[in-house]
């Protein structure tokens, strides 16, 4: 997605190399697709937290050669979901979220413009069919269509830092 200059805001830097123009280091298969309430950008909650607040459940849609790896999830378990934000822009390194008062590095922030999109959420399962590859969740945080890469099993005893509250 390439943007112009034009599409930075005061106190933004883009880098001096943009990742979509690069040979890939490592090659990333998608699982799946995710399946959304939100088709347009203005209309797609901003995090995870938002999203559970519209109380709209989406899904994840897992693609037939990948489907033998739900063996062991069931409803009711937490997941740690892996998405590919392939509408977000690769080129800043410092942004200037309208959240916060003053620009901060791609790194400190969660904002799904990065050199990589990867972004993930904790969700819920509500449903799950095996042989549909299709896991029902409390929620996401992207449009319809977006790639999915991963989902890990959520466990409290590796997920939660040592003396969190």
């Amino acid at each position: 997605m390439a943007m112009k200059d034009s599409d930075v805001r005061p106190g933004e830097i883009r880098a001096t190399i943009d990742p979509e123009t690069i040979a890939a280091d490592a090659g990333v298969v998608f699982i799946g697709r995710v399946r959304s309430p939100w088709r347009e950008r203005r209309e797609c909650p901003r995090n995870i937290s938002a999203a559970r607040e519209r109380s709209q459940p989406a899904d994840l849609e897992i693609d037939a050669p990948w489907r033998p790896g739900l063996a062991g999830l069931a409803s009711g378990d937490r997941l740690i979901v892996l998405y590919w934000m392939n509408h977000a822009r690769r080129d800043l390194i410092v942004q200037a979220p309208r959240h916060r008062p003053d620009p901060a590095g791609v790194f400190a922030l969660r904002s799904p413009a990065r050199p990589n999109p990867i972004a993930l959420a904790t969700v819920k399962v509500l449903a799950i069919d095996h042989a549909e590859g299709r896991i029902t969740i409390d929620a996401i945080d992207c449009l319809d269509g977006t790639p999915l890469v991963d989902i890990k099993p959520w466990r409290e005893a590796m997920d939660v830092p040592a003396g969190a509250a």
